[in-house]
């Protein structure tokens, strides 16, 4: 199956291209998502079929953009709530024009110089999958009627790790990058603990959690994608 993308058509640069933010605007409207009105049917037959092969998936809400657009640095967008089992089916599908998935994914860095990911728990959507401690946007990350990319990355983070990014330094460039019209939204933030010590903390915090989302803390210092 291949996997359109039309957001160049909306000012974006080409797939794969990291580029720099200068801001975001990004409001959530009230009433159905188009995308999730027109595919309801196959959005409910797609979810019998993933609750039925991993039971502790929730059917909970997240932010959906029905539109973005990129133009003097800043994106522009508007979204809806839409039931995550709607997005568990978007993403199987071709992603044509009209749904749009965007998130914060922030870097956390050790005072030594390790970027910390994270490896998702067996009963999660991504099992074993490892990546920075992310998630989509939902209700918790509106502020005044907008998404809130730091409220978002702030809230993913502390759930997952224990990390709280108050803690951190946070560097004052933001990125994006976009593919298979999904956008990512980074920013990169400095703790003063060392690569043991993080491993260490997220390590205590997923012991405690009754229900952790997260295996364990992956270190990584190498951009080699098999190691």
């Amino acid at each position: 199956m291949s996997v359109s993308s039309d957001l160049e058509t909306q000012g974006f640069p080409p797939q794969g291209t990291i580029f720099p933010l200068d801001g975001l605007n990004l409001p959530v409207e009230d009433g159905a998502h188009p995308w999730y009105v027109a595919h309801r049917a196959a959005i409910a037959e797609n979810w019998l079929a993933e609750h039925a092969a991993n039971p502790s998936l929730y059917d909970g809400e997240m932010v959906f953009q029905r539109h973005l657009a990129f133009a003097d640095g800043r994106v522009e967008g508007r979204a809806h709530m839409i039931p995550f089992s709607a997005f568990l089916h978007w993403r199987k599908t071709d992603r044509g024009p009209g749904g749009y998935h965007l998130f914060g994914l922030p870097l956390i860095m050790t005072s030594d110089g390790a970027l910390i990911a994270i490896r998702m728990g067996r009963q999660t959507a991504n099992p074993g999958r490892v990546y920075c401690a992310a998630g989509s946007m939902d209700r918790h990350d509106i502020v005044d009627g907008a998404c809130d990319i730091d409220v978002n990355m702030r809230r993913e983070v502390l759930e997952e790790t224990g990390l709280d990014l108050d803690h951190a330094t946070g560097r004052s460039a933001l990125f994006a990058t976009h593919a298979q019209n999904t956008v990512t939204v980074f920013r990169i933030f400095d703790f003063a603990m060392s690569e043991t010590e993080m491993l260490q903390s997220i390590a205590a915090h997923v012991a405690q959690d009754p229900e952790p989302e997260i295996e364990a803390a992956v270190a990584i210092r190498t951009s080699d994608p098999e190691a």
